[in-house]
């Protein structure tokens, strides 16, 4: 008999765009992936999911993606949601050790954004965005730090052209031992980040 292993798992894939798209907007930091002379280029900046439907995104322009960033040229964007470890001992069940995640992979096509002014409506709205739900700060439309910069930050839009999520979160599981997964994830993050940040940054 010959077994074959389907892959990725079904129940690992979440096809539901909407997941998606919380994913995007809640950890909104992309890792956005071109190749030039096939050799991939790597830029991590927060994307953000307009009304239309597309990704919106600045680039320092010196940054070398930046001359891949327009002009229909295709893309790979990959968002990442919290992820942790998953000993066996946190189930009611015999398991083995795993790693649960939550990450979101795009393709879609680049279209570079010229003007200046929509750049600068972009900046302000970003910054909107990502203030909320307590706006302490508001960029301020003549912000003179920001007039200062417009030339050296290039503007670009991506229309996604392949969805796919990929939520391993234990849900071959046992109810209960879900539950337990799901609750472990978020414990997890919480106390990494903390004792992460204590050990690098130490006072």
């Amino acid at each position: 008999m010959t077994y074959t292993l389907k892959y990725p798992p079904k129940h690992h894939q979440d096809n539901d765009i909407n997941h998606m798209i919380e994913v995007i907007k809640t950890y909104p930091l992309a890792t956005l992936i071109s190749v030039k002379n096939d050799e991939p280029l790597i830029t991590h900046l927060p994307l953000i999911y307009n009304e239309a439907g597309k990704l919106i995104g600045h680039i320092d322009k010196f940054n070398p993606h930046a001359e891949l960033l327009k002009n229909g040229n295709d893309i790979t964007i990959i968002f990442s949601g919290p992820q942790c470890y998953i000993s066996p001992s946190i189930y009611e069940t015999t398991q083995l050790p795993t790693w649960n995640y939550i990450k979101v992979h795009l393709k879609g096509s680049v279209k570079a954004i010229e003007s200046k002014a929509a750049l600068k409506e972009s900046l302000i709205t970003m910054t909107e965005f990502l203030e909320a739900p307590d706006h302490k700060y508001v960029l301020e439309a003549d912000n003179k730090s920001m007039e200062g910069n417009l030339d050296y930050i290039k503007m670009f839009e991506i229309t996604i052209t392949s969805w796919e999520g990929k939520f391993k979160l234990s849900q071959d599981k046992k109810p209960r031992d879900i539950e337990n997964a799901r609750a472990e994830l978020i414990r997890a993050n919480r106390e990494s980040i903390a004792a992460f940040l204590g050990m690098i940054f130490k006072i």
